[in-house]
Protein backbone atom coordinates (compact mmCIF):
# COMPACT_ATOMS: atom_id res chain seq x y z
CA UNK A 1 0.00 0.00 0.00
CA UNK A 2 1.72 3.57 -1.32
CA UNK A 3 1.58 6.23 1.39
CA UNK A 4 -0.91 8.18 -0.53
CA UNK A 5 -3.60 5.12 0.14
CA UNK A 6 -2.79 4.87 3.35
CA UNK A 7 -3.50 8.72 3.93
CA UNK A 8 -7.23 8.53 2.01
CA UNK A 9 -8.05 6.08 4.90
CA UNK A 10 -6.87 7.31 7.86
CA UNK A 11 -8.88 9.41 10.20
CA UNK A 12 -7.71 13.55 9.41
CA UNK A 13 -5.96 13.82 12.56
CA UNK A 14 -3.80 10.53 12.21
CA UNK A 15 -3.13 11.90 8.47
CA UNK A 16 -1.71 15.39 9.98
CA UNK A 17 0.34 13.42 12.43
CA UNK A 18 1.61 11.19 9.70
CA UNK A 19 2.45 13.69 7.26
CA UNK A 20 4.20 16.16 10.10
CA UNK A 21 6.37 13.04 11.18
CA UNK A 22 7.37 12.10 7.29
CA UNK A 23 8.07 15.60 6.81
CA UNK A 24 9.98 15.82 9.99
CA UNK A 25 11.99 12.41 9.65
CA UNK A 26 12.45 13.90 5.76
CA UNK A 27 14.31 16.65 7.52
CA UNK A 28 15.64 15.54 10.60
CA UNK A 29 17.94 12.30 8.74
CA UNK A 30 19.57 14.72 5.82
CA UNK A 31 20.72 17.27 8.47
CA UNK A 32 21.73 14.55 10.76
CA UNK A 33 24.19 13.83 8.27
CA UNK A 34 25.22 17.17 7.14
CA UNK A 35 26.35 17.24 11.18
CA UNK A 36 28.02 14.00 11.20
CA UNK A 37 29.59 15.01 8.08
CA UNK A 38 31.39 18.06 9.14
CA UNK A 39 32.51 16.30 12.02
CA UNK A 40 33.99 13.45 10.10
CA UNK A 41 35.75 15.74 8.04
CA UNK A 42 37.18 17.80 11.13
CA UNK A 43 38.53 14.64 12.45
CA UNK A 44 40.09 14.58 8.57
CA UNK A 45 41.44 18.03 9.44
CA UNK A 46 42.61 17.53 12.87
CA UNK A 47 44.67 14.39 11.37
CA UNK A 48 46.35 16.53 8.99
CA UNK A 49 47.62 19.29 11.63
CA UNK A 50 45.00 21.98 10.23
CA UNK A 51 42.04 23.64 12.29
CA UNK A 52 38.32 22.84 11.75
CA UNK A 53 37.04 25.72 13.20
CA UNK A 54 39.59 28.21 10.98
CA UNK A 55 38.07 26.10 8.08
CA UNK A 56 34.43 26.12 9.07
CA UNK A 57 34.88 30.16 9.73
CA UNK A 58 36.55 30.65 6.22
CA UNK A 59 34.07 28.51 4.32
CA UNK A 60 31.10 30.38 5.81
CA UNK A 61 33.60 33.86 4.57
CA UNK A 62 33.88 32.53 1.41
CA UNK A 63 30.91 31.90 0.80
CA UNK A 64 28.41 34.23 2.68
CA UNK A 65 30.50 36.49 4.67
CA UNK A 66 30.28 39.60 2.18
CA UNK A 67 28.14 41.04 -1.10
CA UNK A 68 30.63 39.36 -3.17
CA UNK A 69 30.83 35.84 -1.76
CA UNK A 70 27.64 35.68 -1.57
CA UNK A 71 26.37 36.46 -5.21
CA UNK A 72 29.43 34.19 -6.10
CA UNK A 73 27.63 31.28 -4.29
CA UNK A 74 25.04 32.10 -6.40
CA UNK A 75 26.49 31.83 -9.36
CA UNK A 76 28.15 28.55 -8.82
CA UNK A 77 24.88 27.40 -7.44
CA UNK A 78 22.79 28.15 -10.75
CA UNK A 79 24.16 24.85 -13.05
CA UNK A 80 23.70 23.20 -9.73
CA UNK A 81 20.00 23.54 -9.28
CA UNK A 82 19.69 22.55 -12.73
CA UNK A 83 21.53 19.34 -12.35
CA UNK A 84 19.96 18.98 -9.10
CA UNK A 85 16.82 18.74 -10.74
CA UNK A 86 18.13 16.12 -13.53
CA UNK A 87 18.36 13.88 -10.93
CA UNK A 88 15.23 14.70 -8.71
CA UNK A 89 12.91 14.21 -11.63
CA UNK A 90 13.89 10.55 -12.55
CA UNK A 91 14.50 9.63 -9.17
CA UNK A 92 10.54 10.54 -8.03
CA UNK A 93 9.50 7.39 -10.75
CA UNK A 94 12.37 5.26 -9.13
CA UNK A 95 15.38 6.31 -11.80
CA UNK A 96 18.93 6.66 -10.80
CA UNK A 97 19.95 8.79 -13.69
CA UNK A 98 23.59 9.67 -13.34
CA UNK A 99 23.96 10.90 -16.88
CA UNK A 100 23.44 14.59 -15.71
CA UNK A 101 26.78 15.71 -16.88
CA UNK A 102 26.66 14.50 -20.43
CA UNK A 103 23.56 16.31 -20.98
CA UNK A 104 25.08 19.54 -19.52
CA UNK A 105 28.61 19.09 -21.79
CA UNK A 106 26.31 18.00 -24.98
CA UNK A 107 23.37 20.77 -23.90
CA UNK A 108 26.56 23.65 -23.96
CA UNK A 109 27.91 22.09 -26.74
CA UNK A 110 25.18 22.10 -29.23
CA UNK A 111 24.07 26.17 -27.93
CA UNK A 112 27.14 27.13 -28.97
CA UNK A 113 27.34 24.61 -32.36
CA UNK A 114 24.29 26.43 -33.25
CA UNK A 115 25.25 29.84 -32.20
CA UNK A 116 27.92 29.67 -34.91
CA UNK A 117 26.18 30.08 -38.10
CA UNK A 118 23.64 32.52 -36.29
CA UNK A 119 25.92 34.90 -35.18
CA UNK A 120 27.95 34.64 -38.45
CA UNK A 121 24.85 35.69 -40.63
CA UNK A 122 24.07 38.59 -37.75
CA UNK A 123 20.99 36.94 -36.75
CA UNK A 124 20.63 39.55 -33.39
CA UNK A 125 20.83 38.42 -29.82
CA UNK A 126 17.29 38.55 -28.94
CA UNK A 127 16.46 35.71 -31.81
CA UNK A 128 19.74 33.45 -31.36
CA UNK A 129 19.78 33.21 -28.24
CA UNK A 130 16.42 31.90 -27.47
CA UNK A 131 17.67 29.13 -30.35
CA UNK A 132 20.45 28.28 -28.36
CA UNK A 133 18.33 27.53 -25.42
CA UNK A 134 16.01 25.25 -27.53
CA UNK A 135 18.75 23.71 -28.48
CA UNK A 136 20.88 22.83 -25.67
CA UNK A 137 17.39 21.63 -23.95
CA UNK A 138 16.66 19.45 -27.26
CA UNK A 139 19.97 17.79 -26.63
CA UNK A 140 20.03 17.05 -23.46
CA UNK A 141 15.99 16.25 -23.74
CA UNK A 142 16.65 13.73 -26.43
CA UNK A 143 20.00 12.18 -25.17
CA UNK A 144 18.73 11.30 -21.71
CA UNK A 145 15.28 10.72 -23.23
CA UNK A 146 17.18 7.61 -25.06
CA UNK A 147 18.65 6.17 -21.36
CA UNK A 148 14.78 6.10 -20.09
CA UNK A 149 13.79 4.43 -23.34
CA UNK A 150 16.36 1.66 -22.88
CA UNK A 151 15.64 1.05 -19.62
CA UNK A 152 11.59 0.90 -20.31
CA UNK A 153 11.98 -0.76 -23.48
CA UNK A 154 14.85 -2.98 -22.92
CA UNK A 155 15.34 -2.89 -19.51
CA UNK A 156 19.09 -1.68 -19.42
CA UNK A 157 20.23 -0.43 -16.28
CA UNK A 158 19.81 3.20 -16.66
CA UNK A 159 22.64 3.76 -14.19
CA UNK A 160 25.01 2.15 -15.99
CA UNK A 161 23.96 3.50 -19.25
CA UNK A 162 23.69 7.15 -18.34
CA UNK A 163 27.04 7.09 -17.24
CA UNK A 164 28.85 5.32 -20.15
CA UNK A 165 26.50 8.21 -22.53
CA UNK A 166 27.73 10.74 -20.40
CA UNK A 167 31.56 9.55 -21.57
CA UNK A 168 30.00 9.59 -25.51
CA UNK A 169 28.81 12.79 -24.88
CA UNK A 170 32.25 14.57 -23.75
CA UNK A 171 33.80 12.59 -26.44
CA UNK A 172 31.42 13.81 -29.12
CA UNK A 173 31.98 17.41 -28.02
CA UNK A 174 35.72 17.07 -28.28
CA UNK A 175 35.50 15.34 -31.28
CA UNK A 176 34.23 18.38 -32.95
CA UNK A 177 35.29 21.16 -30.85
CA UNK A 178 39.53 19.80 -31.93
CA UNK A 179 38.32 18.98 -35.44
CA UNK A 180 35.61 20.45 -37.70
CA UNK A 181 33.91 23.30 -35.46
CA UNK A 182 37.70 24.46 -33.87
CA UNK A 183 38.16 27.89 -33.61
CA UNK A 184 41.24 28.27 -35.13
CA UNK A 185 42.48 31.14 -32.70
CA UNK A 186 42.14 28.69 -30.01
CA UNK A 187 45.85 27.43 -29.62
CA UNK A 188 46.14 26.42 -26.41
CA UNK A 189 42.48 25.42 -25.32
CA UNK A 190 40.39 23.88 -28.71
CA UNK A 191 37.38 25.83 -28.68
CA UNK A 192 34.39 26.77 -30.99
CA UNK A 193 34.16 30.15 -32.10
CA UNK A 194 33.22 32.18 -29.58
CA UNK A 195 29.83 34.35 -29.49
CA UNK A 196 30.82 37.47 -29.03
CA UNK A 197 30.19 39.81 -25.92
CA UNK A 198 26.68 40.76 -27.51
CA UNK A 199 25.30 36.96 -27.53
CA UNK A 200 26.26 36.66 -23.58
CA UNK A 201 23.34 36.50 -21.01
CA UNK A 202 23.75 39.29 -19.04
CA UNK A 203 23.37 39.34 -15.06
CA UNK A 204 20.28 39.74 -12.86
CA UNK A 205 19.91 43.76 -12.58
CA UNK A 206 22.18 44.74 -9.36
CA UNK A 207 24.06 41.65 -8.84
CA UNK A 208 26.43 39.90 -10.22
CA UNK A 209 24.94 36.53 -10.67
CA UNK A 210 23.70 35.88 -14.09
CA UNK A 211 20.34 35.06 -15.43
CA UNK A 212 21.00 31.10 -15.11
CA UNK A 213 19.75 31.45 -11.17
CA UNK A 214 16.79 32.91 -11.44
CA UNK A 215 15.90 30.22 -14.54
CA UNK A 216 16.86 27.24 -12.23
CA UNK A 217 14.44 28.99 -9.40
CA UNK A 218 11.54 29.28 -12.03
CA UNK A 219 12.56 25.80 -13.08
CA UNK A 220 12.34 23.80 -9.84
CA UNK A 221 8.83 25.92 -8.73
CA UNK A 222 7.60 24.52 -12.11
CA UNK A 223 8.57 20.71 -11.42
CA UNK A 224 8.07 21.04 -7.48
CA UNK A 225 4.04 22.02 -9.04
CA UNK A 226 4.20 19.12 -11.56
CA UNK A 227 5.46 16.62 -9.79
CA UNK A 228 3.54 17.06 -6.81
CA UNK A 229 0.03 18.90 -7.95
CA UNK A 230 -0.63 17.03 -11.05
CA UNK A 231 -2.12 13.76 -12.06
CA UNK A 232 1.01 13.31 -13.98
CA UNK A 233 2.83 13.91 -10.82
CA UNK A 234 0.91 11.26 -9.06
CA UNK A 235 0.93 8.48 -11.77
CA UNK A 236 5.00 9.06 -12.00
CA UNK A 237 4.90 8.88 -7.81
CA UNK A 238 2.89 5.42 -8.14
CA UNK A 239 5.25 4.52 -10.33
CA UNK A 240 8.21 5.02 -8.26
CA UNK A 241 6.54 2.93 -5.78
CA UNK A 242 6.12 -0.30 -7.28
CA UNK A 243 6.50 -0.23 -11.30
CA UNK A 244 4.61 -3.33 -11.83
CA UNK A 245 1.56 -2.15 -9.92
CA UNK A 246 1.43 0.71 -11.51
CA UNK A 247 1.44 -1.32 -14.79
CA UNK A 248 -1.07 -3.45 -13.90
CA UNK A 249 -3.74 -0.32 -13.22
CA UNK A 250 -3.23 0.70 -16.40
CA UNK A 251 -0.74 3.64 -16.34
CA UNK A 252 1.95 4.00 -19.32
CA UNK A 253 4.87 3.48 -17.19
CA UNK A 254 6.87 3.15 -20.16
CA UNK A 255 5.98 6.69 -21.56
CA UNK A 256 6.07 8.38 -17.74
CA UNK A 257 10.04 7.01 -17.62
CA UNK A 258 10.92 8.18 -21.25
CA UNK A 259 9.36 11.52 -20.64
CA UNK A 260 10.57 11.96 -17.01
CA UNK A 261 13.93 10.96 -18.56
CA UNK A 262 13.61 13.78 -20.98
CA UNK A 263 12.63 16.72 -18.36
CA UNK A 264 15.83 15.65 -16.30
CA UNK A 265 18.16 15.75 -19.77
CA UNK A 266 16.29 19.42 -20.23
CA UNK A 267 17.50 20.58 -17.56
CA UNK A 268 21.26 19.62 -17.79
CA UNK A 269 21.11 20.57 -21.27
CA UNK A 270 19.85 24.67 -19.95
CA UNK A 271 22.54 24.29 -17.56
CA UNK A 272 24.62 23.85 -20.44
CA UNK A 273 23.69 26.71 -22.48
CA UNK A 274 23.68 29.42 -19.66
CA UNK A 275 27.31 27.82 -18.94
CA UNK A 276 28.18 28.61 -23.12
CA UNK A 277 26.20 31.80 -22.75
CA UNK A 278 27.10 33.49 -19.30
CA UNK A 279 30.54 32.19 -18.57
CA UNK A 280 32.53 30.72 -21.15
CA UNK A 281 31.30 31.81 -24.25
CA UNK A 282 32.13 28.93 -26.53
CA UNK A 283 32.18 25.32 -26.12
CA UNK A 284 35.50 23.77 -24.99
CA UNK A 285 36.64 21.60 -22.03
CA UNK A 286 35.40 23.72 -19.39
CA UNK A 287 32.52 22.64 -19.62
CA UNK A 288 33.46 18.96 -17.86
CA UNK A 289 33.44 20.60 -15.12
CA UNK A 290 31.68 17.85 -12.42
CA UNK A 291 28.62 19.77 -11.94
CA UNK A 292 25.85 16.82 -13.10
CA UNK A 293 27.90 14.86 -10.59
CA UNK A 294 28.07 17.64 -8.00
CA UNK A 295 23.90 17.93 -8.87
CA UNK A 296 23.28 14.13 -7.55
CA UNK A 297 24.55 14.57 -3.82
CA UNK A 298 22.72 18.26 -4.34
CA UNK A 299 19.46 15.91 -5.20
CA UNK A 300 19.98 13.56 -2.83
CA UNK A 301 20.59 15.81 0.29
CA UNK A 302 17.24 17.31 -0.81
CA UNK A 303 15.80 14.30 -0.98
CA UNK A 304 14.94 15.04 -4.58
CA UNK A 305 11.99 17.45 -3.45
CA UNK A 306 12.85 20.62 -6.46
CA UNK A 307 12.08 23.16 -3.95
CA UNK A 308 14.54 21.82 -1.67
CA UNK A 309 16.94 21.66 -4.32
CA UNK A 310 17.48 25.52 -4.50
CA UNK A 311 18.78 25.92 -0.64
CA UNK A 312 21.23 22.77 -1.20
CA UNK A 313 22.32 23.88 -4.47
CA UNK A 314 22.87 27.02 -2.73
CA UNK A 315 25.03 25.54 0.50
CA UNK A 316 27.32 23.57 -2.13
CA UNK A 317 27.77 26.42 -4.32
CA UNK A 318 28.99 28.60 -1.26
CA UNK A 319 31.45 25.92 -0.50
CA UNK A 320 32.91 25.65 -3.51
CA UNK A 321 33.41 29.39 -3.68
CA UNK A 322 35.18 29.45 -0.95
CA UNK A 323 37.31 26.82 -2.04
CA UNK A 324 39.94 29.30 -3.26
CA UNK A 325 39.71 31.34 0.12
CA UNK A 326 40.70 28.07 1.66
CA UNK A 327 43.65 26.95 -0.70
CA UNK A 328 45.12 30.62 -0.09
CA UNK A 329 44.73 30.88 3.67
CA UNK A 330 45.32 27.24 4.94
CA UNK A 331 47.49 26.11 2.01
CA UNK A 332 45.38 23.71 1.05
CA UNK A 333 44.59 21.75 -2.57
CA UNK A 334 41.59 22.59 -4.12
CA UNK A 335 40.79 18.98 -3.32
CA UNK A 336 40.13 19.64 -0.04
CA UNK A 337 36.47 20.70 -1.24
CA UNK A 338 36.27 17.29 -3.12
CA UNK A 339 37.23 15.07 -0.44
CA UNK A 340 34.30 17.45 1.43
CA UNK A 341 32.15 16.13 -0.92
CA UNK A 342 33.12 12.87 -1.04
CA UNK A 343 32.56 12.37 2.48
CA UNK A 344 28.88 13.81 2.49
CA UNK A 345 28.00 11.35 -0.03
CA UNK A 346 29.04 8.24 1.52
CA UNK A 347 27.31 9.34 4.87
CA UNK A 348 24.64 10.57 2.51
CA UNK A 349 24.27 7.08 1.40
CA UNK A 350 24.33 5.26 4.30
CA UNK A 351 21.61 8.06 5.81
CA UNK A 352 19.41 6.14 3.52
CA UNK A 353 18.78 3.07 5.82
CA UNK A 354 17.87 5.14 8.64
CA UNK A 355 14.72 6.05 7.24
CA UNK A 356 11.40 3.78 9.10
CA UNK A 357 14.18 3.00 12.16
CA UNK A 358 13.00 5.63 14.53
CA UNK A 359 10.10 5.41 16.23
CA UNK A 360 9.65 8.89 16.76
CA UNK A 361 9.19 9.10 13.21
CA UNK A 362 6.06 6.12 12.70
CA UNK A 363 2.57 6.19 13.93
CA UNK A 364 1.64 6.13 17.26
CA UNK A 365 0.79 2.83 18.61
CA UNK A 366 1.18 1.26 15.68
CA UNK A 367 4.53 -0.21 13.91
CA UNK A 368 3.56 1.67 10.42
CA UNK A 369 6.06 3.19 8.87
CA UNK A 370 5.03 7.02 8.24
Amino acid sequence: MTAETADAILPVKRVSSLKFRRFAETVVIPVGALVVSALVFSIFLLVIGKDPLQFWQLVWTGGFGSSFSLQNSLQRAAPLILTGLAFAIPARIGLTMIGGEGALVLGGFSAAAIAIPLVSNGVPPIVTLPVMAIFGMAAGGIWIGFVGWLRSSRGVNETISSLLLSYIAIAIMNFFVEGALRDPASANKPSTMPIGDAYRIGNIPGTEVHWGFAAGIVLAIVLWVLMSRTTFGFAARMTGGNARAAKAQGLPVGALMVICCMIAGACAGLAGFFEVAAIHGQANASLVAGYGFTGILVSFLARHNPLAVVPVAILFGAIAAAGGVVQRRMGMPDATVLVLQGILFVILLVSETFYGRFKIFQAPNTGDRV
